[in-house]
């Protein structure tokens, strides 16, 4: 287990205050801890790849999910972030166990009670999950009391490519639904009339040689025994759906070239068009909706005449949209605007929601009232109200 504070020593180790570096790291030959003591306790400044840069022995824990950029923990805990781990170990919201919130008018507020970390509690209203996902609107966190999971003893990664999109998440929701224990799952999909360009662009990025194909990332965590199981029925189900060109890793570094390639997507997607901004936007529908979604997005995109491409977590139901911009052609940004509310709308009309990762922010206030409708936004406000009489706190943001 791992304690992370803002200050910058300890009787036991330091720590960089930038990085969020581990300040004390128990003996793992030494007694069980217990389980109420796999948690994570991190200050602001901790920082999500420094936590996670060295992966434990197996039998010890780690932090679970985290995105491909390097974000700050409380920072994921305010977006209520996550990642491609999060169809296994949940999104930041499921491993929140306590939050320090200063309140804007300077109150501290331990939302499950000083120094507690309970994993199941029935007392009162629900503050902590009221503040994750509050992007900044209702106060500050200040420090987050996170939920760690054992390290499993054996990973393998995995790539496969698909004739289409419909075959790639029919996979995705026929393993779900076979009970493989997928830990990660991602998609990558690009518009047919960018494909050869846009993959050319990935694998000069990722120094890869990917197939130009809508493409699925899997990994799973477990015993060795468990693993080849997994592994076999996944070649089982993905090829019935027409899968080609896959690609095994085991070993640390493979697993971890792998998956650069989707994590580097954006930066992949930037060097489309040098020069232009990237926009980003996201949704999350059930998953027996996805197919339906991805399909209709790519038409759409296709037929706005915008760069861009699809990645995705698929695994839950969320995928993105990274759009290349060129921020001086008012034209093209009414476009881009045009193609995202689009985009939310077919969400809700699936009964998804217009983000599920992103947030609403400026952008996506008037999607937010289309899906949680007036007494929703009403009572939102109400809240931010009682909390932030003065709208001091990201004023304009959400609401």
């Amino acid at each position: 287990m791992c304690l992370l504070r803002l200050q910058s020593e300890s009787s036991t180790g330091t720590m960089s205050r930038c990085t969020g570096r581990c300040l004390h790291q128990l003996d793992p030959h030494g007694p069980d801890p217990g389980a109420e003591s796999r948690r994570l306790l991190c200050g602001g400044g901790a920082r999500c790849h420094a936590q996670s840069s060295q992966r434990p022995p197996a039998g010890q824990w780690a932090l679970v999910p985290y995105p491909g950029a390097d974000a700050s923990l409380c920072g994921m805990v305010a977006t209520g972030a996550s990642g491609t781990n999060a169809v296994r170990y949940g999104t930041m919201r499921d491993n929140v166990l306590n939050l320090e919130v200063v309140l804007p008018d300077g109150r501290l507020l331990h939302t499950a009670g000083p120094g507690r970390y309970f994993r199941k509690s029935a007392a009162g209203y629900n503050l902590t999950g009221l503040f994750v996902g509050s992007e900044g609107t209702l106060g500050l966190i200040t420090a987050a009391t996170l939920r760690l999971h054992p390290a499993p003893e054996a990973m393998v990664a995995a790539t496969c490519a698909f004739p289409s999109i419909q075959a790639a998440v029919d996979s995705t929701i026929h393993i779900l639904q076979a009970a493989v224990p997928v830990a990660r799952i991602g998609l990558s999909v690009l518009p047919e009339f960018l494909d050869d360009v846009m993959m050319d662009a990935c694998n000069r990025y990722s120094k890869l040689n990917c197939c130009v194909a809508p493409t699925l990332f899997l990994e799973f965590h477990g015993s060795e025994q468990a693993l080849a199981e997994q592994v076999q029925r996944t070649e089982e189900i993905t090829q019935h759906n027409g899968a080609s060109h896959f690609s095994w890793a085991k070993n640390a570094e493979e697993r971890s070239r792998l998956w650069v390639a989707r994590h580097n997507a954006w930066y992949a997607a930037l060097s489309l068009r040098p020069g232009c901004k990237g926009y980003s936007t996201d949704v999350c529908v059930p998953i027996s909706r996805l197919p339906e979604i991805l399909v209709q997005t790519k038409e759409d995109l296709k037929a706005s005449g915008l760069t861009g491409t699809i990645t995705g977590h698929v695994g839950d139901g969320n995928f993105h949209c990274i759009l290349l911009v060129d921020p001086e052609d008012p034209e093209e940004l009414l476009r881009v605007k045009a193609f995202a509310e689009q985009l939310g709308r077919r969400a809700l009309a699936l009964h998804g929601t217009c983000t599920g990762e992103h947030g609403i922010g400026l952008g996506k206030r008037q999607l937010l009232q289309e899906e949680v409708g007036a007494v929703g936004m009403e009572t939102m406000r109400q809240l931010k109200a009682m909390l932030d009489p003065r709208g001091l706190m990201n004023p304009g943001k959400v609401l």
